[in-house]
């Protein structure tokens, strides 16, 4: 009996920009997968400056955005997962950014 063997190899960002609505990375398999913004708090709240400033994780496998302390994995951008962050964590984070603002 023969077995077909597929590799599947894990999806990579290889750019990232994000607007007023959507969070869209570019992915090395050629792939475009945009998600809305409203997903991601800390990035809908984020200023254009803080939105333009990301790091790849790894060989591309996550996104982070050091300003804002927010990391996202591609496999939940392409599974549809939107953060997983609780509302006190997030009010917490809120608060202190309008205290920076004073």
């Amino acid at each position: 009996m023969n077995t077909l063997t597929i590799e599947v190899a894990q999806a990579k960002a290889q750019s990232v920009s994000v607007t007023d609505s959507e969070l869209i990375a570019q992915l090395t398999d050629g792939r475009t997968v945009s998600v809305p913004l409203a997903w991601y708090p800390r990035l809908l709240h984020a200023t254009p400056e803080e939105r333009r400033r990301w790091e790849l994780l790894g060989q591309g496998e996550g996104i982070h955005w050091p300003d804002l302390d927010e990391d996202i994995a591609v496999t939940h951008l392409l599974a549809g997962v939107p953060s997983g962050e609780s509302q006190r964590p997030l009010k917490k984070w809120l608060d202190a950014r309008k205290r920076q603002a004073l």
